[in-house]
């Protein structure tokens, strides 16, 4: 009987909603509705709610869009007998209609998101065997130390888990190459991480061709190996000791588990944070899927494998012939299929792995385009809204996650159209100034607060039209080569680890320039018309007005590809950290401050004496390691100091293999202080601040980017690994000592 009830009210609301918005009144009526709408909207989004309010906040947002759609549909539309204005307004009204759609698909999603408690596990005897895989193509023997070494200290029962360095760098079909140089290499690659392996206790697999990816490398992992339960670790994301302790429990608690998707959380800011300088202040991009969409996903029973940092079910795996390798979005295809076989999945919001991002613009496109191409591909290829055996629920899921990458065509769209009557007077927008403010400026204005309210601490205002707009100009080309062939994409692996020695204007600004050229020369036409043309005014102002929040965008885009210098390699992390450092003739209690594997902050302290010179050779010891892990001493140089006190040290390490578990303890025993920081970052900014912000940026970077352009060298000069520098650093030392 109860559940008849709520099913008459909800069928009762929404008829009354639908009525409420086929309403037609004038501007002014709807202006004065509008507006106490979202004053009402304004004053209950202010509360960080769940349940009732926050299904309220959904259903208030709603009314004022749906009003929006409704007028925009019945009221707007160019005439059909002008096709030159019809078609690009039909193009505008499916761009904003499909914008329309994914906000309700989106807050389907996110209406109430889960939070998961960590389960207890069982007695040691009676965990589940775990087979540890880390798939490697081109990653550098240093970057997979850390991350095999923490593999390998993870606290978990010895004879219950095994570690394999999954190396598709070094494949027959590679190390057989007609290509002397390509077999050279893959011959010196797996000789060289065979005897990494083998220092640091686990197992090395490689396979015979290089088919499917890999999605092909970890079904031959798959393949050899027999534990109950996969961890999957990228190259460069390296585990918490406490990793499977936070996630194994949960399969003893559902036999239809399949999969523990954990956050990917990254030690170094991405090129969009770093050139901004936004990385220490600001929540980085993909916290709002990993913080928010994957635990609105997780209501659904859709949140999926993100292809590292998680745990899957061998015999669910098996039962699909293994990881899917179709698209080039393997892990996400992998989920498709196991939901639709009904295996269910389990998202923890707790990052429990820290990882690298791309560090040049380049190689941050090439990933996005790659997630792009994958997504389309499942789109087309695996439509979820005809794949059999999911829910309704997961059906919408999967479909908000692969339209999502619509959006460069709803960018190019938007940026087009107001040019469309600045310079060639089509009219696809008919509306008038009073009509525009009362329907199309409180749909957005609603729009920004609901979307402010959900994602508010995960993502600043106008940071997603940035992300966007920098992808969009290349991710288009990226979407018709799928449309146009959904089998050719092919998986390329993202360069990471490297550093930016200097600043440089990135290969691919030439159409950041071309277009903010191109934008200045419209705006300068709009003011020419509005003067000229007064009978135009409110049209002129509404696309003038369009068209300057283009510019902007497109001014601070100048910023994001103009690299800036990085002097930090590989994974580093802030740390608190007890150490002695010995120097052969004393031994100084330290606080390791920050800590890579290449260097460490370390403050010596207050009651020590010492008189550290840069150049003075020691070795860093962790005091109370853990009982299971033998930690040796890292070889340490010390640097300058970075006060006037003399109590803090830069210090460059020079690990071996042997001292991986050491350099791993330190960094990756315990994240919490990384976490802590990562929550911190997560707090609203004012919409005031962050257009200020906003335009800052696309005042100074248009400036900063001529400057690079003029002064800068070829790219390929810009990017060196800092172990070079640091070796070369060591060898005049040396040469000074001698």
């Amino acid at each position: 009987m109860f559940r008849i009830i709520s099913l008459a009210l909800w069928v009762l609301s929404s008829l009354a909603l639908f009525i409420f918005v086929l309403q037609p009144v004038g501007a002014d009526v709807q202006l004065v509705v509008a507006g106490l709408t979202i004053a009402f909207l304004f004053v209950i989004t202010r509360f960080d709610g769940k349940g009732l309010l926050r299904y309220i906040a959904l259903a208030t947002a709603s009314i004022i869009v749906l009003r929006y759609a409704y007028w925009r549909t019945t009221s707007t539309l160019p005439p059909i007998d002008d096709l030159l204005s019809f078609i690009p307004g039909i193009a505008l009204y499916v761009s904003e209609m499909f914008c329309i759609v994914m906000f309700f698909i989106s807050v389907f999603v996110v209406a109430d998101p889960i939070e998961r408690e960590t389960p207890a596990l069982p007695a040691d005897e009676d965990l589940p065997t775990v087979d540890v895989f880390v798939p490697s193509y081109n990653e550098s023997a240093e970057i997979l130390s850390l991350t095999l070494s923490a593999a390998a200290a993870m606290d978990y029962p010895r004879d219950k888990f095994k570690v394999y360095l999954l190396d598709d760098g070094g494949t027959d079909q590679k190390r057989n190459s007609n290509d002397p140089e390509t077999a050279a290499a893959a011959q010196r690659r797996g000789a060289e991480l065979k005897a990494l392996c083998a220092d640091l206790g686990v197992l090395y697999l490689t396979r015979a061709l290089n088919n499917h990816a890999k999605a092909g490398n970890l079904n031959a992992g798959l393949e050899r190996t027999s534990g109950d339960l996969i961890a999957v670790f990228d190259a460069d994301h390296a585990p918490e000791r406490r990793f499977l302790r936070e996630t194994v429990g949960f399969f003893g608690k559902d036999p239809d588990l399949f999969l523990v998707q954990t956050p990917h959380f990254f030690a170094n800011p991405d090129p969009v944070e770093r050139n901004l300088g936004t990385y220490a202040t600001m929540p980085s991009e993909n916290e709002m899927f990993y913080t928010m969409i994957q635990k609105g996903l997780d209501r659904w029973n859709a949140s999926f494998f993100c292809g590292s940092a998680a745990v899957l079910r061998r015999e669910a795996l098996e039962e699909v012939g293994g990881f899917s390798g179709i698209t080039i979005t393997e892990d996400c295809e992998t989920a498709l299929e196991l939901h639709s076989r009904g295996w269910n999945s389990v998202y923890v919001d707790k990052p429990l792995i820290t990882g690298l991002q791309p560090e040049s613009f380049t190689s941050f496109i090439g990933q996005r385009s790659r997630w792009c191409r994958g997504m389309i591909q499942i789109l087309i290829l695996k439509n979820p809204l005809f794949k059999q055996g999911l829910t309704l629920a997961q059906r919408i899921s999967y479909l908000s996650s692969c339209l999502f990458w619509m959006f460069p065509f709803v960018r190019a769209t938007f940026l087009v159209a107001p040019l469309l009557f600045i310079l060639f007077n089509l009219k696809i927008f008919n509306a008038s100034a009073e009509d525009f403010l009362a329907y199309t400026v409180t749909y957005l204005v609603a729009s920004e607060i609901l979307r402010n309210y959900l994602y508010g601490r995960m993502r600043w205002p106008w940071i997603s039209e940035l992300y966007e707009y920098v992808q969009s100009v290349f991710l288009v080309r990226a979407i018709v080569s799928v449309l146009l062939n959904p089998r050719k994409p092919t998986f390329n692996v993202t360069d990471k680890g490297m550093s930016l020695t200097q600043r440089q204007l990135s290969s691919l600004a030439w159409p950041f320039f071309a277009i903010f050229a191109g934008l200045s020369m419209v705006l300068a036409v709009a003011i020419y018309r509005y003067q000229t043309e007064p009978a135009l005014g409110d049209l002129i102002l509404i696309t003038g007005a369009w068209n300057i929040l283009n510019l902007v965008i497109a001014g601070a885009a100048l910023g994001i590809v103009t690299e800036q210098p990085t002097d930090v390699e590989g994974i580093s992390l802030p740390v608190a950290r007890k150490a002695e450092l010995d120097l052969g003739t004393q031994t100084l209690p330290v606080l390791v401050r920050q800590m890579s594997s290449g260097r460490a902050l370390i403050e010596v302290g207050k009651g020590s004496v010492t008189s550290l010179r840069p150049g003075d050779y020691g070795r860093l010891l962790l005091i109370d390691p853990p009982a299971d892990v033998i930690i040796p001493s890292i070889p340490a140089f010390v640097g300058k100091p970075v006060n006037h006190d003399l109590r803090s040290y830069l210090i460059d390490l020079e690990p071996e293999a042997q001292h991986y578990a050491a350099v791993s303890t330190l960094l990756l025993s315990d994240l919490d202080l990384a976490r802590q920081i990562r929550s911190d970052r997560q707090h609203r900014r004012n919409y005031i601040l962050a257009s200020l912000s906003l335009v800052r940026w696309a005042i100074v970077s248009p400036f900063a980017a001529v400057s690079a352009l003029l002064s800068s060298r070829p790219e390929g000069g810009r990017i060196s690994r800092r172990r070079r520098q640091v070796q070369a650093d060591k060898a005049t030392i040396a040469t000074k000592a001698a």
